[in-house]
């Protein structure tokens, strides 16, 4: 989007830091969060009041909109800490596109690169101290998008409150996970808000994972609504298979784009593989799973990096995917991009943001 606005950002510093009380050896993904928070508020059309203040609580009004029609986007990021000391995001421009991608879609106003990528470069700068140094360990960074008018009625909300807030984290999976294909409960219809980071989406995803975690499987595998023929997605990351000699990941407006999907598809192509953006049947899943053809099965996304699947069970039979050890490209590409995030190697993409 074009904006030629100038957007002043006021840093309101806190009076006690809470770093001294971080036990960084030990960190639980999301529940330590970081001392301060950026906060915009959108108001009579224009964005206004841009500040990093000390990370607290935010005042509902009881009929807020987004508490009663559902108004709220977020995206996930991650920051990491060099051998050096220096700072650096991933590939942040993409999350801002696609911030703007899901507001527009659910009829909010799009967040001004000079708020989201400026606002995120000075929050950091002043948390930086909160970027974990620990092998492994990131800053987790979630912008997000409410409606806060405060009045009933079947609308976009007049007025809206954006912000981003951080926290010190481990790995979201520890070890290869297992998912169970979801043939009866929908996540996303063709037209509706399947590619959008929208609140809602995660909300009805709860139950139905669930039930697959009653049944013994870590995720759900999600499959298109109209047949449950065609595999979409994991409940909390994109999902990519070596099938042959070939990296496919499924596409489609009822799949979440992923940065990390992204990014991974686009290492794969400059590294020779065949990649393609396809529908992927279960039943051709499963067969390659069978007679050997699926070689790879992971799960890709900002929380989940690249997380291998060990078994993925369809219709009460479970298939189990070779040994993680023997996995060329997904091992590859994970290393890779540790070694490029961290700062160990040179970046060619200009992928790494450095505060």
């Amino acid at each position: 989007m074009s904006d030629t606005n100038t957007y002043s950002i006021r840093v309101e510093p806190t009076k006690e830091s809470r770093l001294s009380q971080v036990d960084f050896s030990n960190l639980k993904f999301g529940a330590i969060m970081s001392d301060h928070m950026l906060v915009a508020t959108y108001d009579d059309g224009a964005w206004q009041d841009v500040a990093v203040v000390p990370y607290g609580d935010f005042t509902v009004n009881p009929s807020m909109s987004a508490l009663h029609y559902g108004q709220a986007i977020f995206e996930g990021i991650k920051g990491y800490k060099f051998a050096d000391g220096t700072v650096s995001i991933f590939r942040p421009d993409k999350n801002w596109e696609r911030f703007n991608k899901s507001a527009k879609r659910l009829q909010m106003p799009e967040v001004p690169e000079g708020i989201f990528m400026d606002g995120l470069k000075t929050l950091l700068d002043v948390d930086r101290s909160w970027v974990p140094s620990q092998e492994g360990t990131s800053l987790y960074i979630r912008p997000f998008m409410f409606a806060t008018e405060g009045a009933l009625g079947v609308h976009p909300s007049k007025s809206y409150t954006f912000a981003i807030i951080t926290c010190p984290v481990g790995a979201y999976y520890s070890k290869p996970i297992s998912l169970k294909v979801e043939t009866y409960y929908t996540r996303a219809a063709e037209g509706g808000v399947g590619f959008s980071k929208n609140a809602g989406n995660y909300a009805l995803s709860l139950y139905p994972t669930q039930l697959a975690n009653d049944e013994g499987y870590d995720q759900i595998m999600w499959t298109d609504a109209n047949e449950h023929k065609y595999v979409e997605e994991a409940g909390t990351a994109n999902l990519i298979f070596r099938i042959g000699d070939t990296i496919i990941t499924p596409h489609g407006d009822t799949i979440l784009h992923g940065v990390t999907r992204r990014t991974i598809m686009e290492l794969a192509e400059k590294w020779g593989y065949k990649a393609e953006q396809r529908k992927v049947s279960v039943q051709e899943l499963t067969d390659g799973i069978k007679d050997g053809r699926v070689s790879e099965a992971f799960a890709a996304g900002t929380a989940a990096t690249v997380t291998h699947i060990s078994r993925i069970g369809y219709e009460g039979q479970d298939y189990e995917l070779p040994p993680v050890e023997g996995r060329e490209f997904s091992n590859k590409v994970l290393d890779y991009l540790n070694q490029l995030r961290y700062g160990k190697i040179n970046d060619p993409f200009g992928w790494n943001f450095i505060i």
